[in-house]
């Protein structure tokens, strides 16, 4: 009995010494699975037909290329690890000097058909990686890097602010949901970890965050699909120096030459809306074509509008100006509606050039008679006093000198009248002035506010 146990023993010594001594190759295993009963490529690796493959996919997003909003398009860089069972392949690592996986061309193998849902154009630049891990519990892994360029619905309304959101949707393209379903390997907080830490800046857009989301739908003919959400953000610092801040400053110049002495803006106002214009056509240059325009765009064609009305207004301002040569006497409706009504309206205190006296814009025709009365008068006078004194050299002298006076008078009541009508031109336009930079101001506060309420949001 003892005897047979030191034999047993020195057998087993004997045996774990070859063991260790065993040389082991990854050919061994290759040459082991290939002589396992494993199905064709295009059969599914399972052993009961009626169980789904379970396959698991993870994304990690590490480059945005481009987002070209004309074509709808966003061109990026992601790494792809897929993950599945195949039930046919299996072999313990003791047998095999603990070799627990291999890797391999994968000829022979069945792979999921994976297809992205958005992918609009195939990508040849795609380096070909053709490897596959192959682990002893039947798992096979694929990982490798694409370019893919996928559509995406882009809104740029609130351009350079603007946020867009774009999916990835990973799915099969003829296995329906009871054939195989797909899995995210990790959560959307350790997917956007990963992708930010890894993640290279191309300079116009930013990443802020990846969401995964699981759409397995049970029934007849339903997909399983895992779409991955990249949300990011537009780099606003360029077009904020080279076009928010630059039409800001043409916008104040242009509300500031509203100060300027009536009658000299007009070519300054010119030339502010000239050099709108061109920085219009740099906006048009940098500015994402789409159906639906951006905010920036609307607010820089209302200021555009406001400038041309503003010129308008000159142009009324200075034409009131002319008719206070060509017609002396101010219509009566232009001293109702404007020197009376609208000037209360806009707190604007009328004055005249001598007296500190409110402007009058009475419409009694009676009033321009009122100025000759005293001359019919002191002529009236002068006929009877002529026929009571007898005429004098003394007294024609006085005559004379009187007449003179009379006609110095009336002369000076004339060039007063025309004085005091030009005044009025002029008061009538200071008031069309006002309204035009009030108007002016409301309209530029208003976008303002409401442009600011957009990017805000």
């Amino acid at each position: 009995m003892t005897l047979q146990f030191t034999s047993l023993l020195l057998s087993a010594i004997l045996l774990g010494r070859a063991e260790c001594n065993r040389i082991c190759s990854l050919n061994d295993v290759l040459q082991n699975i290939s002589l396992a009963s494993i199905p064709g490529a295009n059969i599914r690796p399972v052993k009961n037909w009626q169980t789904p493959s379970e396959v698991f996919i993870h994304v990690t997003l590490y480059s945005i290329v481009s987002l070209d909003t004309s074509s709808q398009t966003l061109t990026t860089y992601i790494w792809l690890y897929l993950k599945w069972k195949n039930e046919f392949i299996s072999w313990n690592p003791v047998d095999f000097c603990d070799i627990d996986e291999v890797t391999s061309l994968g000829d022979t193998l069945w792979k999921p058909d994976l297809y992205i849902y958005q992918l609009v154009e195939p990508d040849d630049k795609n380096p070909v990686i053709p490897y596959y891990r192959i682990q002893n519990d039947g798992d096979i892994v694929s990982s490798k890097p694409l370019r893919i360029i996928s559509s995406c619905n882009i809104n740029i309304f609130k351009f350079p602010f603007d946020t867009q959101t774009c999916n990835l949707t990973f799915g099969s393209f003829i296995y329906t949901v009871e054939d195989i379903i797909m899995f995210p390997s990790l959560n959307s907080s350790e997917v956007s970890q990963l992708s930010l830490d890894s993640f290279v800046s191309k300079g116009d857009w930013s990443l802020l965050d990846v969401a995964v989301v699981n759409q397995s739908l049970v029934g007849d003919g339903q997909f399983s699909e895992v779409t991955y959400m990249i949300t990011m953000k537009r780099s606003s610092v360029v077009f904020v120096i080279n076009l928010i801040v630059p039409a800001c400053f043409l916008i104040f110049l242009d509300f500031a030459s509203m100060f300027i002495r009536i009658g000299e803006t007009l070519e300054f106002k010119i030339t502010i809306v000239l050099g709108f214009s061109v920085l219009l056509l740099i906006l048009n240059d940098m500015m994402p074509s789409s159906d639906n325009p951006p905010m920036l765009g609307i607010f820089c064609v209302v200021c555009l509008a406001i400038m041309v009305i503003s010129i308008l207004g000159c142009i009324l301002t200075n034409y009131m100006l002319t008719l206070s040569d060509m017609q002396p006497n101010v219509p009566n409706w232009i001293k109702t509606l404007i020197l009376k009504h609208l000037a209360r309206i806009l707190f604007f205190k009328l004055y005249k050039n001598e007296q500190n006296l409110v402007v009058s814009v009475d419409t009694d025709p009676g009033v321009s008679k009122a100025y000759n009365q005293p001359d019919m008068e002191l002529q009236k006078k002068k006929k009877d006093s002529d026929k009571e004194i007898k005429i004098t050299p003394e007294v024609r002298l006085l005559k004379k000198l009187l007449d003179e006076v009379l006609k110095i008078n009336q002369n000076l009541k004339l060039s007063k009248n025309e004085q005091d009508a030009k005044s009025e031109w002029y008061m009538a336009a200071l008031v069309v002035d006002r309204l035009i930079l009030f108007l002016y101001l409301i309209i530029v506060i208003i976008i303002f506010i409401v442009l600011i309420i957009v990017w805000a949001k």
